[in-house]
Parts: C-alpha cells; sequence; structure tokens
C-alpha cells in the first residue's frame, strides 16, 4: 500500500469573507469528526489593500476603470491559488489526505440584479472570492460545493440525518478543546467540512 493510501481522510471547509476566508479541516469519522486545524486564509495581498476589494473605488463606489479592476483580479486569483495550494501541501505533510471540500457564503445573488452601485461592488466581490476560492480547490483535484449560509444547517441536517439544534451543539463543541477563536466563521466552516465528509 502506498503512503497515500494510508493517510486519514478529511474535508475542508472554508466561510468565505472578502480578502480572506476561514478554513476548517475535518477529520473522520463522519458520526463524530474531529477538528485537525483551523486557520484564516489570504485570498487577497496584503501588500496590495485594493486587492481585498477590487471592485471599489475611492468614497465607496463602484471600480470603473477595467483595466484597474482586471489587475485587482489577477492579484485574487494568484494569492487565492498559491493559499489553497500551499495549505492543500501542509495538510498533506502533517499526515492528512483532503478528499473534498465546502464552501459557505453570504449570499449567491446577481450582481447584475443590484441597482446601487456601492452594493453591487459588494455581491461583486462577493462572487470573485466565492468563484476564485472553488475554482482553486477544484484546480488541485477536489470536489467541492457550496452554499449560502442562511440554508447550511437545514441542509446539513438532512445530509447528515441531525436535527439542527443537535449540529449546532456538535459544531459549538468543536471548540472546546482548541486554542484560538472558535466564533461563527469557524462553526460554518466547521458544519461545510462535515457536509464534505458524508
Amino acid at each position: 500500500m502506498s503512503h497515500k493510501s494510508k493517510l486519514p481522510q478529511a474535508a475542508l471547509g472554508f466561510r468565505v469573507k472578502s480578502g480572506w476566508a476561514t478554513a476548517v479541516l475535518l477529520a473522520d469519522p463522519l458520526q463524530s469528526p474531529q477538528v485537525v486545524d483551523h486557520r484564516l486564509v489570504d485570498l487577497s495581498d496584503p501588500a496590495v489593500p485594493e486587492s481585498r476589494q477590487p471592485y471599489h473605488a475611492a468614497m465607496g463606489r463602484l471600480e470603473e476603470d477595467g483595466a484597474t479592476v482586471a489587475t485587482r483580479l489577477e492579484v485574487v486569483r494568484r494569492v487565492t491559488n498559491k493559499s489553497v495550494a500551499e495549505l492543500l501541501r501542509d495538510y498533506h505533510d502533517t499526515g492528512y489526505k483532503v478528499r473534498s471540500a465546502g464552501l459557505v457564503v453570504g449570499s449567491q445573488i446577481d450582481p447584475a440584479s443590484i441597482k446601487n452601485p456601492h452594493i453591487r461592488a459588494h455581491a461583486l466581490e462577493g462572487r470573485l472570492f466565492r468563484t476564485a476560492l472553488e475554482d482553486a480547490v477544484r484546480s488541485c483535484g477536489l470536489p467541492c460545493s457550496v452554499m449560502v449560509e442562511r440554508n447550511a444547517y437545514s441542509k446539513a441536517a438532512a445530509v447528515l440525518a441531525r436535527s439542527e439544534d443537535d449540529l449546532k451543539r456538535a459544531v459549538s463543541g468543536f471548540g472546546r478543546s482548541l486554542s484560538g477563536p472558535w466564533r461563527a466563521d469557524e462553526k460554518m466552516a466547521a458544519l461545510v467540512a462535515w457536509l464534505a465528509l458524508a
């Protein structure tokens, strides 16, 4: 048997934000998974602050210069691809085989449907960071699902055959033995990682 096949199975969950994501790695068994790691992942370049809100111009306006936006989008894609590749390599090197991933997002609204330019900029950024992260995960050979936060617990309850309250208690409990924060972002990332284990 190869070393690769001996690695414990795990799944990765992300709570996507503007310019960054919270990542949580969960390992089998499915009925009572264990949190292996949680950390923040860059989806933008701290050295290029505009890459965190690439569709924003000064004073909260929508950036309309196509060349400026294109340059910022390239930074986002480059940083996201690098962050995901390094994260997966780190997990492999510490003894885990990540077999799938899931993303939790705030919304999947079509930015074109939003009339207010400033709100449209936020929607464009939401879509950008979601798709950049999803593309980066898939380019590493992992299946990836995306769900909206408001539906996450109901979908998880159906798939995992547990009540929403039971899932909320279990996900909250994951953080008890960990150092560092275990807030709503970490809980959402853990929930979608659990679904990715199923």
